[in-house]
């Protein structure tokens, strides 16, 4: 069994050394500023250098070869793994965070989550803000990854529609899954590079052009101040901006792709993408009337912060320009709603996927077509091609799934003490990769420090499972998985 793990523990060594070297640019800014949290960091990276050095030592002449039991466990295990990593500097630096808040912090930064327990966070350390951020972004990219060449390989997420029954890519636009995810992070780092100096010229502060770019494209959500962006509720532009590279990150890359392969029509010809932008439109033109009649807001800043605070909640980022939950019984219900949606496959952003929706909006009418012609036969197709079984049994698994973790999960916070807005929201915002929930606890203008560790560890699990589409995780609990 030790033997079996050997490959498995080699590739997490090679990802502990990615995650030292992240460490770098707040060690060179915090040295920059000397700093004392340059010490926490500089501990941090020891420590991950003697793990991982340790154990390459121990398995460098193991050849990676994986079945597909070892990508399961290896699935899971990397994103707890560097989400307990690197939770270090948050431990041995300033916050001096508890083992579990730290752990809840960096993973709801690596799942792109964004629920924190910090308050005071404009007072922290450039270096711990510059942190927060590329945590995030490097989740952002590891999602991206995580959709294209991993998920498909273990029949799980959305990018399954894209394949054939030979595993190929349908219509592909690079020659084999490695070269799509190579060219989606040179599009992901163009983008945030694109971010940084949008942001910048709108008036933002380096650091915080550099942090909030990183957390708009990977959907995650940390800001460098408690308000979020309410710090520039009075700034429309870096709003829009806001809304525009959240966007962004919740649109399959592999779009991009093909974009720039001279596929003008690329984006829009995507039935997730139309989804997505037609759901955004309705919502956001209902709240923004809503506000207008019940509260008689000013139409342009009524749809400034509708817009970003939809768009944000949609595509699972979790930045708040306002307290939402102050905008009436309407507003509240519709955010809790659409917490679940999330953006399209092979993008940034959580919770269950557009196309989801999609497809069982298409079944739904299939059967109701059967009720009326019960000899009827009805082509389902999504995207132009047939949807096969094996991709509509995912979507009614992964759906089930879904619904009944949340269940669970708001069960589990509830036995706890929470009360039922806080257990409810809580357990979606965790599994929808969202950020704040609703209520005065963990809404938009809170955070979850208050929450007793208990919940917070339930949530770290709900989050990673979220992020990992949930069947990756579980089927690691069926005894049939450890059998030989």
């Amino acid at each position: 069994m030790l033997q079996d793990a050997k490959p498995i523990l080699k590739i997490l060594a090679l990802l502990l050394v990615v995650l030292s070297l992240f460490m770098v640019p707040p060690v060179i800014l915090l040295g920059l500023e000397n700093d004392p949290d340059l010490w926490a960091f500089l501990k941090s990276m020891g420590l991950v250098a003697v793990v991982s050095i340790t154990l390459l030592a121990w398995t460098w002449r193991t050849p990676v070869e994986l079945k597909t039991r070892h990508m399961f466990i290896l699935t899971t295990s990397s994103w707890a793994v560097i989400s307990a990593f690197a939770s270090l500097p948050m431990v041995l630096g300033a916050p001096q965070l508890s083992f579990t808040d730290a752990v809840f912090e960096s993973v709801s930064a690596i799942t792109t989550t964004g629920s924190t327990v910090l308050s005071g966070i404009e007072n922290l350390s450039d270096g711990l803000k510059l942190w927060r951020g590329l945590m995030q972004w490097l989740g952002g990219i590891g999602i991206i990854v995580m959709a294209i060449a991993i998920l498909p390989f273990l029949k799980v997420g959305g990018m399954r529609l894209f394949q054939t029954e030979s595993s190929d890519w349908s219509d592909k636009v690079l020659p084999r899954a490695g070269g799509i995810a190579k060219a989606s992070t040179l599009i992901y780092l163009g983008v945030t590079l694109a971010a940084i100096l949008s942001y910048r010229l709108a008036g933002m502060g380096t650091l915080d052009a550099i942090v909030h770019a990183m957390s708009s494209v990977s959907t995650g959500g940390f800001a460098n101040y408690d308000a979020s962006f309410g710090i520039y509720h009075d700034r429309p532009l870096i709003l829009w901006l806001g809304c525009l590279f959240m966007l962004g990150g919740a649109l399959p890359f592999v779009l991009y792709i093909r974009l720039l392969r001279d596929s003008r029509g690329a984006l829009w010809q995507d039935q997730q993408v139309r989804g997505l932008v037609t759901l955004l439109t309705l919502v956001i033109a209902t709240l923004t009337l809503y506000r207008i009649l019940a509260f008689s807001d000013a139409p342009f800043p009524a749809l400034t912060n509708v817009a970003f605070n939809v768009i944000s909640v949609v595509t699972t980022t979790g930045y708040a320009s306002a307290d939402y939950t102050q905008w009436g019984p309407l507003a509240v219900t519709t955010f809790f709603f659409i917490t679940f949606i999330g953006g399209c496959s092979g993008s940034t952003s959580g919770g269950m996927k557009i196309f989801r929706f999609q497809i069982g909006g298409l079944l739904l009418a299939n059967q109701l077509r059967y009720l009326v012609h019960p000899s009827g036969i009805f082509a389902q197709r999504y995207n132009g091609r047939p949807l096969n079984d094996e991709v509509v049994r995912a979507v009614i698994a992964f759906s089930f799934f879904f619904f009944l973790a949340v269940a669970v999960l708001s069960l589990a916070l509830a036995a706890l003490g929470l009360d039922m807005v806080t257990a409810v929201s809580g357990a979606a915002t965790a599994l929808a990769n969202v950020g704040p929930g609703l209520g005065d606890t963990i809404g938009p203008a809170g955070n979850f420090a208050s929450l007793p560790d208990a919940a917070k560890w339930l949530l770290s699990i709900g989050m990673l499972m979220g992020r990992l589409e949930i069947l990756t995780v579980l089927v690691l609990l069926m005894p049939f998985f450890w059998r030989k």
